[in-house]
C-alpha cells in the first residue's frame, strides 16, 4: 500500500447543509459523481448511515465502472469519511470530507488517502476536482 495522498479545496455558493446531504442522497449524487467530459451515472445508491453502504457506478461509453464503499464517519454538515472501492483503488483508501462555512458559501476540503500508485493518485486528483466543479453546478 502506498501513502499517497491528494487533496482538493472548492468554495460552493450553498449552504453547509445542502453541500453536505448531497453525498448522501442518490439522486444528487447521480448528478454530480461524474470525473470526465462524456461521463454519466446510471445507478446511484446510499444507506446514508455510520456503517451504510453506497454504491455508484460511473459510465463511460460502454464501460460501466463500479465504485462503492462504507460511511465511517457522518457528522452532520461538517465532516463525511467513507472508503473508497473501485477497480482502480487499494484496499484502505479512504476519502474525507470537511465543510466549513464561507463567506460566499461552503469550503469543502476533500481529502482522498492510498493510492497504488502517482498515476492514479494524478488521475483521481483530476477527477474529484471535476466532481466538485459539477457540485458547485448542481447547488448553484
Amino acid at each position: 500500500m502506498s501513502d499517497l495522498s491528494l487533496t482538493v479545496s472548492r468554495v460552493i455558493k450553498a449552504p453547509r447543509e445542502s453541500v453536505f446531504q448531497a453525498w448522501l442522497e442518490p439522486d444528487k449524487l447521480a448528478r454530480f459523481m461524474i470525473p470526465g467530459e462524456g461521463m454519466s451515472v446510471p445507478t446511484a445508491e446510499a444507506d446514508a448511515r455510520e456503517g451504510g453502504r453506497f454504491t455508484i457506478v460511473m459510465q463511460a461509453g460502454e464501460n460501466r465502472i463500479p465504485h462503492s464503499g462504507t460511511y465511517l464517519t457522518i457528522e452532520p454538515h461538517s465532516k463525511l469519511v467513507f472508503t473508497w472501492e473501485s477497480p482502480f483503488s487499494v484496499e484502505g483508501s479512504t476519502v474525507t470530507l470537511d465543510l466549513a462555512a464561507h463567506d460566499d458559501g461552503t469550503e469543502i476540503t476533500l481529502t482522498h488517502v492510498i493510492f497504488p500508485n502517482e498515476e492514479s493518485r494524478d488521475n483521481h486528483q483530476g477527477g474529484w476536482a471535476s466532481i466538485l466543479g459539477k457540485l458547485a453546478q448542481e447547488l448553484a
